[in-house]
């Protein structure tokens, strides 16, 4: 019994052996139990319902069930949007060190690498959507909860001065938890950098879509997020500068139950439209083609 409770967690789900069929306890016991193997089916964080795998990434991880967009990694979410063959990656050599020797963040950072499959939380690059050409930078969740150090301040902000230089559209997929503390200022700074960047961008006439998935909260949000010429949501995408907790405990009151969600944003006039991840790649293709395919508003 006791070595039952401390033994090693297995990485596959089982199925009981009195479940497979036959209600005789005796013959139930002689069958070996059916082992799925880890990956092969996921849980809605939403309404718990389980899909396997390989069906949910044919429906680009929205749950069939409740229509939950599911967290994309930057790799994911540049398969679902732009064109196959199309994207060629920017300052992919750039990677984050540890500026003010913050205890514990320099193997942090390995660990984040090893996690998620990524260099950086932020990924940059230029492809086409629907046959018009953009640069494009994805930001990740998966990479120290997105959030927003010296390097994808950088990054992003050579990605507006190249869709500048190249007089293309703007695309950029916001995801974060915030700026990025064990870089104190430097991660900071990063607001003023990209806002700056992108008034060149304005000044030059460029075209500037910003995609706000889910969360997009703390400096990302403060800063380009919040300054795209046409802002769009995914549904349910939670997106505000402060955390909710932390707001009700200041204001002292309750909040809606929807409160900073996408559609309790667009409702008050903070963005522009709301759209399903299904629909994402087809509306994106309609803007850029609509102001020419080249950057001109």
């Amino acid at each position: 019994m006791f070595k039952d409770l401390f033994q090693k967690k297995r990485k596959y789900a089982t199925i009981p052996s009195e479940r497979l069929g036959s209600n005789d306890s005796s013959q139930s016991q002689d069958r070996p139990k059916r082992e799925v193997p880890e990956g092969l089916m996921n849980k809605c964080g939403n309404c718990g319902s389980i899909q396997y795998s390989k069906e949910l990434e044919k429906n680009l991880k929205v749950c069939p069930s409740c229509g939950y967009h599911m967290r994309l990694n930057a790799m994911d979410r540049i398969k679902f949007t732009v064109d196959e063959g199309t994207f060629v990656e920017y300052d992919e050599d750039l990677v984050s060190v540890d500026p003010l020797t913050f205890p514990g963040y320099a193997s942090k950072l390995e660990q984040q690498t090893l996690k998620s499959g990524l260099r950086e939380a932020v990924i940059t690059g230029q492809g086409s959507i629907g046959g018009f050409e953009a640069v494009v930078a994805i930001m990740s969740f998966d990479f120290f909860t997105g959030s927003m150090g010296s390097v994808v301040g950088e990054k992003i902000t050579r990605a507006i001065e190249a869709a500048i230089e190249k007089s293309l559209p703007l695309i950029i997929f916001s995801t974060s938890g915030g700026a990025r503390m064990q870089e104190s200022i430097l991660s900071l700074m990063q607001m003023a950098k990209t806002s700056a960047a992108l008034s060149r961008l304005h000044e030059a006439g460029g075209l500037y879509i910003s995609v706000i998935t889910d969360p997009t909260t703390g400096g990302v949000s403060a800063s380009f997020a919040m300054l795209g010429d046409i802002i769009i949501a995914e549904p349910g995408a939670v997106f505000g500068f402060a955390g909710r907790i932390v707001i009700e405990q200041t204001i002292r009151q309750k909040l809606p139950d929807d409160f900073q969600t996408a559609e309790f944003n667009l409702e008050h006039g903070q963005l522009d439209l709301v759209v399903h991840r299904k629909e994402m790649r087809a509306m994106l293709s309609k803007l850029l083609d609509l102001h020419g395919g080249k950057g001109g508003v």
